[in-house]
């Protein structure tokens, strides 16, 4: 049985075809349109079905004026190109590269620069974005679009790429069932990730560094957040994770490191937190009393200057267990590997912050040192039912 065929045509200076949208005008479903080094004019538009494969790093350049490139097809691959210098546009969403109502796209090994929004994948499904460089140079939240950007999607897996310089390095809205996979995104203005209204989807080993303001997920559900790392989003309004108004989510052996907030929670509910590192955060874990039948189990807190803060001051409704803190004292005679003196993991200063913020003036007192120790032994600020009853005396990995 005879395999695929498929016609081949080349675009350079001394081809048969010099314009990348003169050879694909040509071309029949299913071709291969092989683009040789150089520089190309953008407003490329694919409307069929064939693979769009660069030779040399060619680049396709929009000077600043037009989207560099439109996909409109099913199945149509784009690999090995400079996708560069995009207008930009307050009332259009103008990418270096937009796929629109395609299935089964592929988006790999390709550079692009200095774009308003980088890749923009409108109704897509199906669609693989792998091994790219997205690099933007965006100096102001309102002048400047996300690097990777899918709206009403489902079934994308975005991984192994490299994200910097947009607005949000990867914006979901409207997407379910999708993978986000052992990226990097970093130095972007806002968020490294940013969910909205999208269910059912995970993301995983992917590292978010020096974001404006860390990764948020929000108004979503049922969302697997694991072995990512969120270091160093530093500032007073900046979070390793926001986490607002989302429910049933599962976060696991995920690192938060150096960031001002670790996870802020405001409206989380019934999501479980297990095994995750919680390291030299100010605060690691700062949950609202609108969040409610949360778990955190096995987590390891260790040199935070606040383990846990909350705002509510009556009872608590979430859990936490067998959780390891380095603040914890206590002591475990029966040798079963958990202390035998409860652990509350809300200190005094916690407390008082979260009612006077000029307070914290005052961390690492004396006095607030003795009045951390009072509350230990006497509680009465902390809420009385967020307490970790098997606190456990060593790191459980």
């Amino acid at each position: 049985m005879l395999g695929f065929v498929f016609s081949l045509l080349f675009v350079c200076q001394h081809c048969e075809f010099r314009d990348i949208q003169d050879a694909i005008n040509k071309a029949k479903e299913g071709d291969r349109v092989v683009v040789k080094g150089g520089t190309y004019k953008g407003g490329v538009v694919v409307d069929k079905k064939l693979e769009l494969v660069g030779e040399g790093e060619p680049v396709i350049d929009g000077e600043g004026k037009k989207q560099v490139l439109t996909v409109k097809a099913d199945g149509v691959r784009v690999e090995g190109f400079v996708i560069k210098n995009s207008g930009m546009s307050y009332s259009e969403d103008i990418a270096g590269l937009k796929v629109i109502n395609s299935r089964d796209c592929i988006i790999k090994n390709n550079r692009l620069l200095n774009n308003f929004f980088a890749l923009y994948l409108e109704r897509v499904s199906g669609c693989l974005v792998e091994g790219n460089t997205v690099v933007g140079f965006a100096k102001s939240e309102g002048s400047s679009g996300n690097g990777i950007h899918a709206w009403n999607s489902e079934g994308i897996i975005i991984k192994n790429n490299y994200i910097r310089g947009h607005r949000d390095g990867i914006y979901f809205e409207f997407v379910k069932n999708s993978i986000i996979e052992n990226n990097k995104s970093d130095y972007n203005l806002r968020y490294g990730l940013h969910f909205m209204f999208s269910n059912d989807d995970i993301y995983r080993k992917n590292y978010f560094y020096k974001n404006g303001a860390g990764v948020a997920v929000m108004y979503s559900k049922n969302i697997k957040m694991e072995e990512n790392t969120f270091e160093k989003n530093e500032g007073q309004a900046n979070y390793g994770l926001l986490l607002k108004d989302i429910q049933d989510s599962i976060l696991y052996r995920n690192r938060f490191i150096n960031n001002t907030h670790g996870v802020y929670l405001e409206g989380c509910n019934k999501t479980e937190f297990k095994e995750n590192l919680l390291k030299n955060n100010g605060w690691a874990i700062r949950i609202y009393a609108n969040s409610e039948e949360n778990l955190f189990v096995k987590n390891i807190f260790i040199g935070n200057a606040f383990d846990v803060s909350t705002n509510t001051f009556s009872y608590f409704k979430n859990i936490f267990q067998e959780n390891y803190y380095d603040k914890y004292e206590g002591y475990d005679f029966d040798n079963d590997g958990y202390g035998d003196v409860p652990y509350r993991p809300v200190s005094f200063m916690a407390v008082i912050f979260e009612r006077y913020p000029l307070s914290l003036l005052f961390y690492g007192s004396f006095f607030a040192h003795i009045m951390d120790t009072m509350e230990k032994f006497i509680p009465v600020l902390s809420p009385q039912s967020l307490v970790d009853k098997k606190p456990l005396m060593r790191r459980p990995w």
